[in-house]
């Protein structure tokens, strides 16, 4: 593929900019009012946080086991006919929950919902197929942009609609997946060419078979405990932030989905503008280091905040960790080839889905044991300066990454003079 990019290239990005905007739009419009609902199903705030860590297990639990599949089927078949069933399998997620009679329910749209939320994989393979090594950081800030457009119209809507009803939330995420069905179906172009195909295997398919490929190379595997702990440090929000809002703030639906739109409108424009000149500047490493400190202090200052709107101003320099999730993409697609990028999605998925099972559990648990009449951690902050100190040991493994590469690098420099 020639390095400049050509109007077909330009196009196909923008599909697929669209698509996964629709995509995630669907995903954030039910966040405001999940949680709510899973504390009217449990009848208890308690028992809402652990069971809100349960289903982004679950959730989490069925990434791990499906990304690898869905990455591996497509290097085989092609990323187009893999995300049209991914996101056809979301609508009928949002219709089940919409209907949701108890938790059960709930728990089965949410295992649901994690095998096609999958798709994700096939997504950044995508855009690894038609964008070169040298332009790749900017191009996942472009996807990590849509991704944070979904997430700002998405909890905003979210909000909207759930003052009027906790389910038409529900409803109309099943909407937007369709409509994003019927848009990749008539526009969506294939990004795969047919030569460059994999044939399928279970041996590299399977969650511990996909693993493998991070071992494959020394840096890579330090690169994948980086992206563990990005992945654990992020579910805090998924897990506990709309019940900490209510509990410490009094925040209701409508200004926790209006501060979510924020925080997406933030990363939008930290990934779909910054990362670019950032990266051309100091290089993906740096710009990753530099992203994973500023949301360690981010969140560490949200963990303290005693006011809501000191919480916000929390907000604006934890938006700069935006930095970090493309350049660690950017890095490690640059280790293997063309035929492998799929696999390699699929593993990065699995290793996130891990963070994913044990994460909401952890902080859910950590959460429900700071609030109540008689909480055993006096602090209700406390899962924030956790997560806190977890961004900050994968900025430190990241960089003394970099560095053991670099000596490695001269020493054979050196030996081959």
């Amino acid at each position: 593929m020639s390095p400049r990019p050509s109007h077909r290239r330009k196009a196909a990005i923008a599909f697929i900019l669209v698509t996964a905007l629709l995509d995630v739009m669907s995903m954030g419009i039910v966040i405001p009012v999940l949680p709510q609902l899973v504390e009217t199903l449990s009848g208890s705030g308690r028992a809402a946080g652990m069971w809100n860590g349960l289903f982004v297990a679950l959730w989490a639990g069925m990434q791990f086991l499906c990304s690898p599949v869905i990455g591996s089927l497509s290097d085989r078949f092609g990323r187009r006919p893999v995300i049209l069933v991914s996101v056809a399998g979301l609508a009928l997620d949002f219709l089940l929950m919409a209907i949701a009679p108890n938790l059960w329910w709930l728990a089965v749209g949410r295992m649901l919902g994690g095998v096609t939320s999958s798709s994700f994989t096939s997504t950044f393979a995508y855009m690894a197929d038609i964008t070169p090594p040298e332009d790749r950081a900017r191009g996942y800030g472009l996807i990590g942009a849509a991704f944070s457009g979904g997430f700002v119209a998405g909890p905003l809507l979210g909000g909207v609609l759930g003052e009027i009803s906790l389910r038409a939330p529900f409803w109309a995420a099943a909407g937007l997946s369709g409509l994003a069905f019927f848009y990749g179906l008539f526009v969506l172009p294939e990004s795969l060419a047919a030569d460059k195909r994999m044939d399928f295997s279970w041996r590299r398919a399977n969650p511990f078979g996909a693993l493998r490929l991070l071992r494959s190379h020394p840096e890579l595997s330090s690169l994948a405990v980086v992206n563990f702990l990005l992945y654990f440090a992020h579910h805090l929000f998924s897990a506990v932030f709309v019940l900490y809002a209510g509990d410490r703030y009094g925040w209701g639906a409508w200004q926790v989905g209006t501060l979510l739109a924020l925080v997406g409108l933030m990363d939008m424009g930290v990934q779909g503008i910054l990362v670019g000149p950032v990266v051309k500047r100091l290089g993906d490493r740096t710009t990753m280091v530099i992203g994973l400190g500023f949301g360690a202090v981010g969140i560490f200052a949200m963990g303290l905040a005693p006011t809501g709107w000191l919480f916000v101003a929390a907000m604006f320099p934890n938006a700069l960790w935006g930095l970090a999730m493309p350049t660690i993409q950017s890095l490690m697609t640059q280790r293997v080839s063309e035929s492998e990028q799929g696999q390699l999605q699929g593993a990065n998925n699995s290793v996130g889905s891990i963070a994913g099972i044990v994460s909401p559990l952890f902080f859910g648990t950590v959460y429900s044991l700071s609030v109540g009449a008689k909480p055993l951690l006096p602090f209700i902050g406390s899962a924030f300066l956790i997560a806190a100190a977890v961004l900050a040991g994968g900025a430190v493994l990241g960089w003394a990454a970099g560095r053991r590469e670099d000596a490695a690098s001269l020493d054979k420099g050196a030996q081959a003079h």
